[in-house]
Parts: structure tokens; C-alpha cells; sequence
């Protein structure tokens, strides 16, 4: 394939920013605004050796899940892309994408994943889900100030239709409008990031799904507003609102939100309830952006938690504590770890709020607090530290294999992960089975519709080598045990081939399966003399041959 070639492509799957993805004799496409099932005619762009991107042309056969887009500029805009899939349909990639990850890069047992994995759990209406906005300030092509949103993998902004995104709270367009006005009234400019010039860069509105309260904080290149009270005095009179200020970003960067915040009105938070637990959420608090989907990704991780009220239980990256204060209701002890000192602050103001009393916050980095907090205990007390459960929500790069090392090493009963990424979860996934965990449950959560994004919850449990039946096998009435009858040894040495590339012989799968206690045949691959050397089984197909010995189920 070579640039500017027009091919005729039919879309097969979604890549990790929603372009479609399609093959033309072997080689891969990448198509944006491609649904799956369409087959489209597309000029390609740029072609690599054995990839390219290409521009999609026209739309030969639609697919049967293409739909309109309720958003005039759902192409453009970076935020929804793939709002012109049925809804069902997205469900069904999300939970296809989920598996896919973890049994092509955590090595799960497809047949496994079949057993743990429950339905993917969606939203009756997805749409008016967000209930937070970071809206960039500029000027259109006309000059007219304007907000929207960043275009795909640019700064360009693309003027939200109306001042309503479909996704946001309905008092959003009523808020924006009112900022825009006043703005021209005064000639407040908005920030232009080459120059480095202007005042207002962006306008983050948050809104309290339970209790109504609304958030106003702008984004400022500066210390203040000019007649900062006009626009204060005209926001104090939407209804809900109940805080509203000021953040100073005054970097010449491309992070939106500076350190320092300025109180205008109000309160410096607003106060959302996700089932009985309420939180104080500032600007620069991380919280769940979909309330509704929040407490069914949160309900999930506690059911799998499956505390009874003794354990004592660690929440890495907990934020402002949402997961850990669900815990708290249900454990004895809960200690959450954040990276971030204001949130820790709200995570402390949380459980006073909730007169939650079996928390303990600790701000630092996971993959540090944890192996120096299990450093430390066992100097102190002589003894391993314990945890009965983990819990991890981690950012999209995953869990440092430092903090994966740490939490095997305090061999908890159970791992829960809660996971905004699928590769990144499969990867930690495939590093806990390798070191004494099992996949017992797993469920997708629709966080993010219309977009890629998914949630996974993941339960982890760990195995015991101790804990055993005892039961006596007869041989002279059996040619093969139960476990052997699984799988033959050519079926092992397929599954091996295909899955590593290994070549392994009966003699390696025979030592491995001793080592596992899978009892061998009387005199199988003995050698012809008692003096000659049998050659060991090397690691690397060692491992190979107990991932399918796993996969089949013998072990």
C-alpha cells in the first residue's frame, strides 16, 4: 500500500480512539469515524511497512449498527467517538475488548473467562451521565467568543452546538452563556496558548447529582476577574449554585489546572452522595464523572470484596476516598493510599463528614507507601504485614510492578482491581496468576458511553497449595488419572506451540506434570539405562507447559 492509494475496506474492530479498523489483503487500516460492519471506500494517508491511516471517503454499505449521532459535531469533537454506533452495539465491543485483553495479554483460559465473566452492565439512558465539564475559552472562525472542546489529538477547539453537550447537565449551556456575556461586555479575553496572552484559559463545571449543588471554578491566566462581581452576582442566581472560583494557572503549559484556588462564592466544594456515603468534592478533586454507573462500578467492587466485617483491607490510589469509605461500612479496617495531598485532605473531610472512624489516609505514591508501610511493619513486629483484601484503581498506566511485588508478598485473600484500562489490567492480571492468584470474577462497567473507554472490576483470589483432597487411585484399574484425561500430550504441545512458539517434547511434559503432582504412568519416559542423563526441562517451557496445563484445567 502506498499514499494516496483509494481501497474498498470493510471494518472489522475499533481501535483505542475509536477509528475503525479494516484489512486489505493483510494489511491494516486505521479509519476514522469507520463504524464496525461498514464497508467504506478510504484514501490512504500514511502507510507504514505493515500499517497505515487512511481517510474515509464515502460509505459504500452502512453498517447495521450505524446510527445518526444525536451531536452535530460528534465527528469533529474529541470527546464521543463512537456516538454513531447503536448503543447495544458499543456495549457489546466493550465487553468483546474487555475479554479480548485479558485472555490475548493475561493469558486468562478462555473457557475460564467464560465461567467468571458476568454480562457488562450498561446505562438506560446514556446520555446527560457527565457530571463534570472542562470547557476550553476562545474565538471562532468569526471571532465570536466561544466554548467547546478540544478536536481529536489537537488544540483546536470546536464550539459545543448551542452551548449544550448532549453528555453534560442541562445547566451547563445556562452557565457557559452567562460567562461568554460577560466576558464581551467587559472585553475579558480568552487565553491563547502561543502567545502565551489572555486571561480565562478554561471553565471546569461540576454538578452534584443527588443534591443539585453546582460548581463554577475558571481557569484563569492571572490572579483575578475585572469586575469579577458582575459575573459572580449574575451566577449566584442560577439555581443550585453553590460554590464558584477561581483556579490560577499561569504556566505556559498544557495541564489545565493550576495549584492555587481562589474562593469567590460559597463554598470551595460542592457535596454529591454516591448510595449512603457522601463526599466534598473541590476543583481539584478526582471524582467519578457518571454518578449513576459510579454506584454500580462501586456496588460491584464490594461485592466482590465480600467482607464480613473483620478484615483489614488496603485502597491504592483511592482519591478522595469513594471506594474506601464504601469499604469502611463493611471492614474493620480500611487504609487508603493517594498520591495527591488535597485529596487525602477531602478523603479525611469524607469520613468526618460520613463519622466514619475505621479509615486511615496516607498521601505518597502506591508503589511506595505500600513496600515501605510492609518494610517497616515487619522490622517493627518481626512478622509479615497483612492484608485480608487490596483494592487498586489505578490510573491507565496500571499498577507499578514494584506495588504488584508488595501486594503478593502481604498475600491477601483477595485482589480487587477497578480498572479504566483493559490492556493495562490484563497485563497486571497476567502478573498476579504467575504469582498465586486466580481470575474468580470479572464484570465490565459502561462508565463512559460513547466513548472507547470502559471500567473493569476484576476479583482476584488467592490460591492455596495447601488445601487438598486425599484420594486413593486404584492404577491397576486405571490407565490414566483424571487429570491426565484432560488433554493428550499432543494437545499440549499444540496449545504450547501456538500460544509461545515453543517446541516441547513428551519427556519435558512429563517432568512438569510430576512437578505439579499429576501422576505419571509406571515406567513412562524412563530412560533405556540407568546411567544415562535425561535433560531437564528449560524455564521458559516450563512456564509454557503450565499455562496449558492451566488452560486445560489439569492444574
Amino acid at each position: 500500500m502506498q499514499k494516496n492509494d483509494i481501497v474498498r475496506v470493510e471494518i472489522t474492530d475499533i481501535g483505542t480512539s475509536g477509528e475503525g479498523i479494516g484489512k486489505v489483503d493483510g494489511y491494516t487500516l486505521f479509519i476514522k469515524d469507520a463504524v464496525i460492519g461498514d464497508v467504506v471506500e478510504a484514501k490512504i494517508m500514511k502507510a507504514k511497512k505493515n500499517f497505515g491511516y487512511a481517510r474515509l471517503m464515502n460509505i459504500i454499505s452502512p453498517s447495521e449498527m450505524r446510527i445518526g449521532a444525536r451531536c452535530p459535531e460528534a465527528k469533529r469533537c474529541g470527546g464521543c467517538q463512537i456516538q454513531e454506533m447503536d448503543y447495544n452495539a458499543q456495549l457489546e465491543f466493550k465487553e468483546r475488548k474487555v475479554k479480548n485483553n485479558l485472555i490475548r495479554l493475561g493469558g486468562v483460559p478462555e473457557q475460564l473467562l467464560e465461567e467468571v465473566m458476568e454480562p457488562i452492565c450498561g446505562m438506560e439512558e446514556p446520555f446527560r451521565y457527565r457530571n463534570k465539564a472542562q470547557f476550553p475559552i476562545g474565538r471562532d472562525r468569526d471571532g465570536k467568543l466561544t466554548a467547546g472542546f478540544y478536536a481529536g489529538r489537537t488544540h483546536s477547539i470546536i464550539p459545543v452546538p448551542e452551548l449544550d453537550c448532549v453528555l453534560g447537565a442541562k445547566e451547563n449551556r445556562q452557565i457557559l452563556r452567562v460567562i461568554l456575556e460577560y466576558m464581551e461586555e467587559f472585553s475579558v479575553e480568552p487565553y491563547h496558548e502561543e502567545s502565551h496572552t489572555g486571561l480565562v484559559r478554561h471553565v471546569l463545571l461540576r454538578k452534584g447529582f443527588s443534591t443539585g449543588e453546582l460548581m463554577v471554578c475558571l481557569v484563569i491566566n492571572g490572579k483575578k476577574l475585572p469586575h469579577g462581581e458582575v459575573l459572580v452576582e449574575r451566577l449566584a442566581k442560577i439555581p443550585g449554585m453553590t460554590s464558584i472560583t477561581l483556579n490560577v494557572n499561569r504556566e505556559k503549559t498544557n495541564v489545565i489546572m493550576g495549584q492555587e484556588i481562589i474562593l469567590l462564592y460559597g463554598k470551595p466544594f460542592i457535596t454529591d452522595r454516591i448510595g449512603e456515603v457522601k463526599y466534598q468534592i473541590s476543583p481539584l478533586s478526582f471524582y467519578q464523572v457518571n454518578p449513576v454507573q459510579t454506584e454500580k462500578l462501586y456496588a460491584t467492587a464490594l461485592q466482590y470484596a465480600g467482607l464480613a466485617g473483620k478484615e483489614t483491607v488496603w485502597d491504592l490510589y483511592c482519591g478522595i476516598g469513594t471506594i474506601s469509605l464504601f469499604l469502611a461500612k463493611e471492614a474493620r479496617q480500611v487504609y487508603g493510599v493517594e498520591i495527591i495531598p488535597q485529596a487525602i485532605q477531602d478523603a479525611k473531610k469524607n469520613a468526618a463528614l460520613n463519622e466514619i472512624q475505621n479509615t486511615e489516609f496516607y498521601v505518597g505514591k502506591a508503589e511506595e507507601v505500600l513496600p515501605e508501610y510492609y518494610a517497616a511493619y515487619e522490622k517493627e513486629h518481626g512478622k509479615k504485614a497483612h492484608a485480608d483484601v487490596i483494592v487498586v484503581d489505578p490510573p491507565r498506566k496500571g499498577c507499578d510492578e514494584a506495588l504488584l511485588r508488595t501486594i503478593v508478598k502481604m498475600q491477601p485473600e483477595k485482589v480487587v482491581y477497578v480498572s479504566c484500562d483493559p490492556a493495562t489490567l490484563a497485563r497486571d492480571v497476567k502478573y498476579l496468576r504467575e504469582n498465586g492468584y486466580e481470575v474468580r470474577k470479572a464484570k465490565a462497567v459502561d462508565q463512559f458511553p460513547h466513548t472507547v473507554h470502559v471500567e473493569t472490576v476484576c476479583l482476584l483470589s488467592k490460591l492455596h497449595s495447601d488445601q487438598h483432597i486425599e484420594v486413593e487411585v486404584k492404577m491397576d484399574e486405571l490407565d490414566l488419572t483424571a487429570a491426565e484425561s484432560k488433554a493428550t500430550y499432543e494437545e499440549i504441545k499444540k496449545y504450547v506451540l501456538e500460544h509461545t512458539g515453543l517446541k516441547v517434547s513428551n519427556l519435558y511434559i512429563a517432568q512438569v506434570k510430576q512437578k505439579c503432582g499429576i501422576i505419571e504412568r509406571v515406567n513412562y519416559n524412563l530412560p533405556k539405562s540407568e546411567n544415562s542423563r535425561q535433560p531437564k526441562c528449560p524455564p521458559e517451557k516450563e512456564k509454557a507447559i503450565k499455562e496449558a496445563l492451566e488452560y486445560f484445567r489439569m492444574i
